[in-house]
């Protein structure tokens, strides 16, 4: 039988070149503020780079002249990494992810799923809460939306949430829709770029 295995998605390659990989034999140069220091030969923005314990790196190997950059060549790359990632962020796709809840449900049960949607927010994932009246519970349907009101308060409490749908009836159905916080997802992702991130150059 034969197995389909999914191929990982390549990462993407940052190559900029630095140093004595650079072949053109003039460029314009800034410095690691960013100001314009002039045109001048690849050498002696090299002796100048090497003078303050510095990179020359090519940043814009376009026009007459290309432009090159006097910097740490180790944090230049992470912060070009650090840029991608947060594009890739950006760029995720958003879920919906489901989450059902009952009249009747236990607390061990509602902490579980608390634990679950706070990872779902984290992630940027919006939640569509449901909750289904059954039997005798459709005689007290206000229990249910208690239920789903206290549910969406207390994750409320735990972390900032956008509230896309409030809980509203479709015949013997509660529902509603969360969203994380902007502040929150924005906050998650910084962090989750950081994690196990080796800074070199610094």
């Amino acid at each position: 039988m034969r197995i389909s295995r999914k191929k990982r998605p390549e990462k993407q390659q940052i190559r900029f070149k630095y140093n004595e990989g650079i072949r053109t034999l003039r460029l314009k140069i800034v410095d690691d503020e960013g100001n314009f220091l002039g045109e001048m030969d690849t050498r002696d923005a090299l002796r100048m780079a090497e003078e303050q314990g510095k990179d020359l790196i090519e940043i814009v190997p376009k026009g007459d002249l290309h432009i090159a950059k006097i910097t740490d060549y180790g944090r230049f790359r992470y912060q070009k990494e650090k840029e991608i990632k947060r594009q890739k962020a950006q760029q995720k796709k958003i879920e919906v992810k489901g989450i059902r809840l009952s009249s009747r449900i236990g607390k061990h049960d509602i902490d579980l799923r608390i634990r679950q949607a706070l990872k779902f927010l984290e992630d940027g994932d919006k939640i569509k809460v449901e909750l289904t009246l059954k039997g005798r519970e459709k005689g007290h349907p206000e229990l249910g939306k208690e239920v789903l009101d206290n549910f969406v308060k207390e994750i409320g409490d735990k972390t900032v949430i956008k509230i896309e749908q409030p809980v509203s009836r479709q015949g013997w159905k509660f529902f509603g829709i969360i969203a994380p916080g902007q502040t929150n997802f924005q906050n998650n992702q910084e962090k989750a770029e950081e994690q196990n991130e080796d800074v070199p150059g610094l």
